[in-house]
Parts: C-alpha cells; sequence; structure tokens
C-alpha cells in the first residue's frame, strides 16, 4: 500500500536519478499534528536529527517544534546553526574533546552513565557557571522492552543503553535535573503507556523531584492509525502529577509519508530469473531495508507472485546481498524507466554512504499544493574523495 500518495501524480523524470524527493507539504500536515500535541498536552516537541536531518527545511520546521535533538558534536551544531529553538544532545558516552563545545551549544545534556557524569564535573561544573541555565539529565533503562527487532530495541538484554534502574540506589544526583527514556521505535501509543507505568513504578521517589522527563523518540505520531488524543491525555496527567516539563522527540514522524526515492533501471540480466539493475543501492542508499530487514513498495509495482512480469532488483555495488527484492509488474520493465521507492525521507539520506564510490542520490523538494519543485543538493565526485585520505 502507498504511503506517500501525494507522489501519485509526480513524474520521475523531473529530477535527476538517484534522487531523494521530499514533499514539503506532506511534512507540513505531519508538523502540524505535532504542534497540536505540542499545544495540547504542554509538552514540548524537539526533532530527532538521526532520523531526519533536512536543513533546508529548518524554516518550515522551525515554525512548529520547539527545537532538536542531538546524538552528538555534529548533530548539535546543526540544530544550533540552522533549526533554533532548544538543542538537546544525548550520547552513549561523550569524549573529553567534543564535550566543552557540546555543553556551550546544548541547552539539555544528558549523560548515559554515572561515571561520565562523575567524571566530567570540572567541566560540566565550569560551563554551569557561564550558563546557569543549562540543564542536565541521565538516560534510564526501564528495563522493559517494547522492541519487535533485536536491533533497534534499547531495553535488550546487554543493552549499552541508559542506566539500569537498580543503579540509581545510593546515586548522588545533585544537579540532575531530569531523566531521559527511549525505548520505542516507530510504534503507536500502547507500547509507551505501558512504558510510562513502568517508569511510575521505579522511579516513584525520583520523578517529583525532577524538572522535565523525556519521553524520547520512536513515537508514530503523524500515523493516521495513532491515537494522538490518548497522547495528549497521558502527557497531561503526567505533567499535572509531577509538575514537571515532558518533552517529546520523534524523528520519523516528521518525515514519514512525505518523501520518495526515485531511481533508474541501467539493465537487466537473467540468471535463473529477471535481474533489474538499479542506479542506486540498498546497501549504499536505503540500508534500513537491509537492516530492519523490510522490504519496500515501489509505485505501479506488486510483490513478486501478484502481477505478470517478475524481476528482482538490485543495486549498483559489489555486494551479493545489494538486493532490494523480488517484484511484479503489469509491463516489462526497460532500460532508462525510472521507479520510485515509497516512504523513503526518514532513516535514508542520514545513512546514505558512497561504498564502493556509489554516488550519493541527489536532493530535491518538491511541493504538491502548487507543484513547485527544485533540486536542493547534487552530489559529486569531491563528496567521495572528500571522505577519505
Amino acid at each position: 500500500m502507498i504511503k506517500c500518495n501525494s507522489f501519485l501524480k509526480f513524474d520521475p523524470l523531473r529530477v535527476p536519478s538517484p534522487c531523494f524527493v521530499v514533499d514539503e507539504v506532506a511534512i507540513e500536515k505531519n508538523l502540524a499534528i505535532l504542534a497540536r500535541v505540542q499545544k495540547e498536552s504542554g509538552a514540548k516537541v524537539l526533532m530527532a536529527l538521526k532520523a531526519f536531518s533536512m536543513f533546508s527545511l529548518a524554516p518550515l520546521i522551525s515554525q512548529y517544534l520547539s527545537g532538536t535533538s542531538a546524538s552528538g558534536i555534529y548533530e548539535a551544531r546543526l540544530g544550533q546553526e540552522e533549526f533554533g529553538g532548544e538543542v538537546h544532545t544525548f550520547s552513549a558516552a561523550f569524549s573529553e574533546k567534543d564535550l566543552p563545545e557540546i555543553l556551550k551549544i546544548s541547552d539539555h545534556v544528558v549523560f548515559n552513565s554515572f561515571s561520565q557524569w562523575q567524571n566530567f564535573q570540572a567541566i560540566i561544573q565550569a560551563e554551569k557557571m557561564k550558563r546557569p541555565s543549562l540543564k542536565f539529565g541521565l538516560r534510564v533503562n526501564p528495563l522493559h522492552s517494547e522492541g519487535a527487532t533485536p536491533l533497534y530495541d534499547p531495553c535488550a538484554p546487554g543493552s549499552r543503553l541508559g542506566i539500569p534502574y537498580p543503579q540509581f540506589r545510593g546515586q548522588d544526583l545533585t544537579g540532575i535535573s531530569g531523566l531521559h527514556f527511549h525505548t520505542l521505535c516507530e510504534q503507536s501509543f500502547d507500547p509507551l503507556d505501558r512504558t510510562l507505568d513502568v517508569i511510575e513504578e521505579k522511579f516513584a521517589d525520583l520523578l517529583p523531584k525532577l524538572e522535565w522527563v523525556n519521553f524520547g523518540g520512536g513515537h508514530h505520531i503523524t500515523d493516521g492509525s495513532y491515537p494522538v488524543n490518548k497522547l495528549i491525555d497521558r502527557i497531561k496527567k503526567f505533567q499535572r502529577k509531577y509538575q514537571l516539563q515532558v518533552y517529546l522527540e520523534p524523528g520519523e514522524a516528521i518525515a514519514i509519508h512525505s518523501g520518495v526515492l526515485v531511481t533508474e533501471v541501467l539493465d537487466i540480466v537473467h540468471n535463473e530469473m529477471d535481474i533489474a539493475i538499479l542506479d542506486s543501492s540498498a546497501t549504499c542508499h536505503m540500508p534500513d531495508t537491509l537492516e530492519m530487514p523490510y522490504q519496500a513498495d515501489i509505485f505501479n509495482a506488486a510483490r513478486q507472485d501478484e502481477k505478470e512480469y517478475k524481476y528482482r532488483l538490485g543495486g549498483m555495488t559489489c555486494l551479493a546481498g545489494d538486493v532490494m527484492g523480488d517484484y511484479s509488474f503489469d509491463k516489462p520493465l526497460q532500460t532508462g524507466q525510472r521507479l520510485i521507492f515509497d516512504d523513503m525521507a526518514h532513516y535514508t539520506m542520514v545513512k546514505t554512504t558512497t561504498f564502493n564510490g556509489i554516488a550519493l542520490p541527489s536532493i530535491a523538494i518538491w511541493n504538491s499544493a502548487n507543484d513547485d519543485l527544485r533540486v536542493v543538493k547534487q552530489f559529486s565526485y569531491d563528496d567521495f574523495k572528500n571522505r577519505l585520505s
């Protein structure tokens, strides 16, 4: 089922191939839902740059959200320089080299261990003296798993992410004003609701002493089936009960159903089946299809046995497993034909690589309401070469 419905009327020949194309109208629809959550619940919503960091759209995004969340120094800088608003930074571990700059440009800094919080006190207190508004938090691991895929489950056994709640016993929390948890991955309200029950049980003594709690990301708030009213009600009750500020930091919720990847058929070969080789790559341009894994939908295509003409679609690299999947079509594919992969805005552009010297896809912004189209970025040999030495 195609999710980026506005692209049903888009002509893929209008952009270079391969190319990520993002519909700014769809982005704004997502942002409006998140803005409603902010307004009606009192929570603050940050955009997780790890999922979608298209700063060409920063002027639009910053109209709706309260800021950005970062996973390190480069994302923190991007958030401050391009998006404005609050900058919240969490890392599994900070380096002594990066932390001073992170402290200078962040509003909240969240630590993943008591050891880092304690070992960096000299640096922390020096910056706190200069910026009294700077807030510090700890990421917690409630030891409550809601993830279906181990690769994306921060609460899986042996996870390095978050401090398990038993380790809080006997710790001095002076200077800590909030907690952060992140347990979800593209999930609806019920997993969050159950996680909050665990948080409230395990941290019952601590929550009334805090100024804020960050619910992390993975909330599929802008998916059509998400019960937004339940989320708003739960946040309001949580904030009222503990007299604190709630933050959400969705990533995919900003960009879901908003963008596609245009690609072109370069060749068709046969080895027990017809195989179309595209000018893009699963491993370089859509790695989540291999990591999750899942098979992306393609406009005017179906799964292998649903239509008459069947093809395996593969990428340009020498990796044997660089395969998008087996599909079927109403008509035979032709060399030079354009294909459109659905829902390719989140966790795609941020993960692309130039493995094998494969060029990065161009990036375009389309407005489905007025049909305005602009290619905002094209990559060259220099982008490949300058990553190396």
